[in-house]
C-alpha cells in the first residue's frame, strides 16, 4: 500500500484549492499521508499552472529532477495534473515517458483510478477531459485544523481574454448547485472553520440551481446566505471579474458586515484601447465607476487589482494611462507581470514590436508606485487595533503567530508566552495592535483574545 504523498503546486488559490482536494482524495482512497520531501514519496504529483512565461518548461524542468528518484525506485508513480496537463495532454508523456499519469483540473476527483490502471496495464494514463460539475460530486469531505478554509463554488472561465488560456484548460464556466455549496461551508464550520473564501476563476458570475430546479442564484444572494450562518464569522472571494460587480453584489457590502472590506478586481490596463485588445468587455470609466459605488457601500476598502504590462502593442501612452489609474483608484497590494504569450490564445499571434527593456522599466515603474501606495495603507494602519484571524505560526519565527487582517494583511506578532496556550490561538480571532511596518506585511501586540 502507497503512504507518501508529495504535491508541488504552481500558480493560483484555485490549484492550491485543488493541490488539497488531490491529497483529501488520495487519503480517502488509499490512506496516503503527505510529505515535503520528495525524496520519501511513493506519489509525486506536479499541479501545474499555464498562466506564467515558458510553465511547460518549469514543469519538465522540476520533472527531470525527479527522474532520478525513479530510476531509484521503480515503484514510484509521478503525475502532472493542472492546466499545464490539460494544455499538452499525451505530449508530455512522449516528452518524459516516465510520467505515469497525466489528468486536468477536472479530473483530479479519477486520480486514484487513474493511479490504479497504471499499476495494473504498465501503461501511462491520460485523462484530461472536461466532466464538468462531476470532480465535486466525488470529493470527500474536507479536512481542516485551521480557522480558514476555501470553498470553490464553479469552475472556468467564459470571459475569453485574448491573453488567457483558462477557458481552454479549465472549460467555460460551471456553477455548483447552491445546496452543494452550502453544505460544504456547513461541514466546514462544523469542524470549527470561521472565515470562508469562496472560489472561482470568475467567481462572482456564479449562477447556481437551486432545488434541482430551474430557479437560479446569484453570487449576491449565495454571499448574503452563507453570511447567515451561525459560526461563518468572515467571508472573502477570489477572484472576480469587472463585468459582473452587479448593482446586487455592490449593495452586499453595505449590508453584511461578515463580508471582509477587500476586493481584489482584476483591471489588467487602464488604457481603453489596450482593453479592448484584450478583450476585457468594460472600459476605464465602467470600472472607476465600479470602484466608486463599492466605496460608497463601504467606505474603508482596500482595492487590490492584477495589471498586465507590456501588451502587444501597448504604447508609453497607453502605459500612462494605467499610471493614471493606479493613482486615481489608489490601490493597495496588487500583482503585475509582463504580458507573456500563451500558445493558443489570440494574443499570441498579435504583433508586438516593444522593446523587452522597455516593457521591464514599465513594469519597474508601475511595481514602485504600487509598493508605495501599499506602503501608505500599512502606515495608516499603526496605532490601530485590528481583528486577527490566527492562521498558524510566523514562517520566519516559529515563537511568533501569524494572522490576517480583515482587509488581507499579515499580522506577524507574540502569543501567550505559554507555547500550549498559544498553539490554542490558532484557529481564532484575537484583537492586535499594529506596531511596525514591515516590507510587505504588519507586525503587532496581541490585546485580547477575541473568539
Amino acid at each position: 500500500m502507497l503512504t507518501k504523498l508529495y504535491i508541488k503546486t504552481y500558480g493560483c488559490q484555485m490549484n492550491e484549492y485543488d493541490s488539497d482536494k488531490m491529497a483529501d482524495v488520495l487519503r480517502a482512497c488509499e490512506g496516503m499521508e503527505q510529505t515535503d520531501k520528495p525524496e520519501e514519496a511513493d506519489v509525486i504529483l506536479f499541479n501545474t499552472c499555464s498562466i506564467r512565461e515558458k510553465a511547460e518548461e518549469k514543469v519538465f524542468s522540476d520533472l527531470g529532477r525527479v527522474r532520478p528518484l525513479k530510476q531509484a525506485k521503480p515503484g514510484l508513480l509521478i503525475g502532472v495534473g493542472g492546466c499545464v496537463a490539460s494544455q499538452e495532454g499525451e505530449a508530455i508523456v512522449k516528452r518524459a515517458p516516465y510520467v505515469d499519469v497525466v489528468f486536468g483540473p477536472q479530473t483530479l476527483h479519477r486520480l486514484p483510478q487513474l493511479l490504479q490502471a497504471r499499476r495494473e496495464t504498465g501503461l501511462p494514463q491520460v485523462d484530461i477531459s472536461f466532466p464538468e460539475i462531476e470532480k465535486f460530486d466525488h470529493l470527500p469531505s474536507a479536512e481542516t485544523a485551521s480557522g480558514a478554509a476555501f470553498v470553490a463554488i464553479m469552475e472556468g472561465c467564459s470571459k475569453y481574454c485574448t491573453f488567457c488560456v483558462v477557458p481552454y484548460t479549465r472549460g467555460e464556466e460551471v456553477s455548483r448547485p447552491f445546496a452543494d455549496v452550502m453544505r460544504d461551508v456547513e461541514e466546514l464550520v462544523a469542524q470549527g472553520v470561521k472565515e470562508i473564501t469562496l472560489l472561482g476563476q470568475n467567481v462572482n458570475a456564479y449562477r447556481g440551481a437551486i432545488d434541482d430546479g430551474d430557479d437560479i442564484v446569484d453570487f449576491a444572494f449565495l454571499l448574503q446566505a452563507i453570511a447567515a450562518l451561525d459560526g461563518v464569522e468572515r467571508l472573502r472571494y477570489t477572484t472576480s471579474h469587472p463585468k459582473e460587480m452587479t448593482r446586487r453584489l455592490i449593495d452586499v457590502y453595505a449590508n453584511t458586515p461578515k463580508l471582509v472590506s477587500h476586493l481584489h478586481l482584476p483591471v489588467q490596463s487602464g488604457s481603453d484601447r489596450v482593453l479592448a485588445a484584450m478583450k476585457r468587455g468594460h472600459t476605464v470609466l465602467e470600472y472607476k465607476s465600479i470602484i466608486r459605488q463599492v466605496r460608497a457601500a463601504r467606505p474603508d476598502i482596500s482595492i487590490t487589482s492584477d495589471f498586465i504590462v507590456g501588451f502587444p502593442g501597448e504604447t508609453e501612452q497607453d502605459f500612462e494611462a494605467t499610471m493614471k489609474l493606479i493613482e486615481e483608484v489608489g490601490f493597495d497590494v496588487s500583482f503585475s507581470y509582463l504580458y507573456s504569450p500563451r500558445p493558443g490564445t489570440p494574443a499570441a499571434e498579435l504583433h508586438d514590436d516593444t522593446p523587452h527593456e522597455v516593457k521591464a522599466a514599465r513594469l519597474k515603474r508601475l511595481q514602485d508606485r504600487i509598493t508605495e501606495l501599499e506602503n501608505e495603507v500599512a502606515q495608516a494602519m499603526l496605532g490601530t487595533v485590528q481583528r486577527v484571524l490566527v492562521e498558524g505560526t510566523s514562517k520566519k519565527d516559529a515563537q511568533e503567530l501569524a494572522g490576517r487582517t480583515d482587509n488581507n494583511r499579515v499580522v506577524n506578532f507574540r502569543g501567550s508566552p505559554d507555547i500550549t496556550r498559544s498553539q490554542a490561538m490558532i484557529g481564532r480571532f484575537v484583537e492586535v495592535k499594529i506596531t511596525e511596518v514591515v516590507r510587505h506585511t504588519l507586525r503587532g501586540e496581541l490585546v485580547l483574545s477575541a473568539s
